[in-house]
């Protein structure tokens, strides 16, 4: 009986290791599934993005010189016109008759003149006679001398009035773009006090926005080697983006943000930009030509600084430190530690120690062409 109980044990501990199956991960452990992508090396154009508004190149808000009543319009509203256009006409009438009023004072002055010199002058050949008081040709003398002044004071008033009569005629002072009509015809306006409309010189146009000030020397330096490009585009707008460069940096810094004001400048001439939209700005500091990109996806950090998990050949990975130059649109420039051609671990770095064993479950979206040439792809 004993010998019968051994037995048992026997066969039941022989069918137990028979069934046991190794626990996964021992030895090489199982591959762990990442996502991969190439570095490639192409042209990388190194840029600054931003929001910014669209301002008119110039605004005039059209007022009176005169007071009087609004006679004529000389545009529609939303109508483009050149300067020097007639746009308002204030009622002309009473200024045309104190113009006549002034034109005739200064000729009846200029015709006391004449008669006062003449009187002068036969008095003055008299004085050496002695027929002739003195006291009398000091006071022709000084009545002829009254009268010139008072002829150059008429001239002055048929000047004002004449400026005066023009000022009647509202042109326009620029090229540009009418708003609305903020009066209408018949009122009576104000010198100085009434806006008639507001013009808005869209062709050419600025674009204002705001870079971190910590990347005022690089803006600085490169305006300093020549004109920098700008792109400006409104959001969601699948027409291509207008191009300008930048005009001008802010002569400081707004100690509020942090943030330097940029203005740049846009020809226009289809005016897809308008004044007061919000657009995406572009600024384009230079170009890096055969520079080593890799997806950002795939920069991990450290205390020790950026690293990426390169895959070798054999399906193992290797931790690579590297230095990283710009960075633009999802993809970042390696200035060292990563070649080109060789592959990169985008996604399912968490899983990993140096010497794993990967297997691929599919390629990042950069990977798959050379999305970063010229002209490529903006974030």
């Amino acid at each position: 009986m004993i010998i019968f109980w051994i037995a048992m044990a026997g066969f039941v501990a022989g069918c137990s290791r028979g069934s046991e199956k190794p626990a996964p991960g021992r030895g090489k452990g199982m591959p762990v599934p990442v996502t991969i992508a190439t570095a490639v090396q192409t042209n990388f154009a190194v840029q600054l993005q931003a929001i910014g508004a669209i301002r008119p190149h110039a605004t005039v808000s059209v007022k009176p010189r005169v007071d009087g009543q609004l006679g004529q319009i000389g545009f529609k509203q939303g109508q483009e016109v050149k300067e020097g256009d007639l746009i308002f006409q204030i009622e002309p009438r009473a200024f045309e008759v104190a113009l006549k009023q002034s034109e005739a004072v200064l000729a009846r002055d200029v015709a006391s003149l004449q008669n006062a010199e003449a009187e002068m002058r036969r008095t003055d050949e008299l004085a050496n006679t002695k027929a002739i008081s003195a006291s009398a040709v000091d006071v022709n003398r000084a009545k002829a001398a009254s009268l010139r002044a008072t002829v150059e004071a008429d001239k002055a008033a048929v000047e004002i009035a004449t400026v005066q009569l023009s000022y009647c005629s509202i042109r326009s002072p620029i090229t540009g773009r009418m708003g609305l009509l903020l009066v209408d015809k018949g009122n009576v306006v104000k010198n100085g006090e009434t806006i008639l409309a507001v013009i808005n010189q869209t062709r050419p146009i600025y674009a204002d926005f705001s870079i971190p000030q910590r990347s005022l020397p690089e803006v600085r330096e490169a305006m300093a080697s020549g004109a920098l490009a700008v792109e400006a585009q409104p959001p969601n707008d699948g027409t291509r983006p207008a191009t300008g460069q930048l005009e001008v940096i802010n002569n400081q810094v707004d100690s509020s943000t942090g943030t330097v004001l940029l203005r740049a400048v846009f020809p226009n001439p289809a005016e897809t930009l308008w004044p007061g939209q919000f657009v995406n700005v572009v600024l384009t500091l230079r170009q890096m030509t055969n520079a080593i990109t890799v997806p950002s996806a795939a920069v991990q950090s450290s205390q020790n600084g950026e690293f990426v998990y390169v895959v070798k050949p054999d399906s193992t990975v290797e931790k690579r430190p590297m230095v990283l130059g710009p960075v633009r649109g999802g993809q970042s420039v390696v200035q060292s530690g990563v070649s080109a051609g060789e592959t990169v671990v985008t996604d399912g770095q968490l899983r990993l120690v140096p010497g794993s064993t990967v297997a691929t479950k599919g390629l990042a979206p950069a990977s798959r062409g050379n999305t970063n040439a010229p002209g490529g792809p903006r974030p």
